[in-house]
């Protein structure tokens, strides 16, 4: 496949090197300094958002989520998004409260998903930071790390390899109607983090019948 991130900061950097081997990917960012850094790390090429959003049949959103929509802009607007898969991988936090930003009960997922009408948006990778996905091994306590996320059917197939390709297990949990779920959950691990536990802090789905300690 042909990846499209758009953001060139530690998730961009660290998701980029997982795929760059199985995949073509290109990071994007608005310093042409930072994001050729961050392709030059990942060993994947660089471009501005419009440039990654014209070479990607798969879009990631790697910005902060305050600047999502700035950035979908930037990449030409919703028709440079149409027929492509989007993955969001944004949690909009409020980091004082550790409650989400948003006030009408629908994520941030769906609120993308609207703005794109003709791309196929889903989540993923949201329940973690950079040091996981750094992680070339993904066992915690001996059993893979397991990615839940949310898309629609005709989008399952490209986020199931997106998640296997990090060295992870894929679990879907549903539509986009679930996203607000996966955001509630990640600003959990969000508070522990600032209250200063491990960088490698997660939820994991212990499946014991399928995952025996190793």
């Amino acid at each position: 496949m042909k990846i499209g991130i758009i953001g060139a900061g530690g998730m961009a950097t660290a998701l980029a090197g997982k795929w760059q081997s199985n995949h073509q990917v290109m990071i994007s960012g608005r310093d042409p300094e930072r994001t050729r850094v961050a392709a030059e790390r990942a060993r994947a090429d660089h471009g501005t958002a419009a440039e990654a959003a014209a070479f990607g049949d798969v879009m990631v959103l790697a910005t902060r989520w305050q600047d999502v929509f700035d950035a979908i802009e930037s990449a030409g607007g919703p028709e440079a998004f149409a027929g492509k898969v989007v993955v969001d991988i944004n949690n909009p936090v409020d980091i004082e409260t550790f409650r989400s930003t948003r006030k009408d009960g629908r994520s941030l997922t769906e609120a993308i998903a609207e703005a794109l009408p003709d791309a196929r948006v889903g989540k993923a990778f949201n329940m973690a930071q950079v040091a996981v996905w750094e992680d070339p091994d993904m066992t915690y306590d001996g059993r893979q790390m397991v990615v839940l996320y949310t898309a629609d059917e005709e989008a399952d197939a490209v986020f199931h390899t997106l998640i296997t390709d990090v060295g992870a297990e894929p679990l879907r949990l549903g539509g986009n109607g679930h996203a607000y779920q996966l955001e509630a959950a990640a600003a959990i691990v969000i508070q522990f983090l600032f209250a200063g536990r491990d960088p490698k802090t997660i939820f994991n789905f212990i499946q014991p019948e399928r995952k025996p300690v190793r």
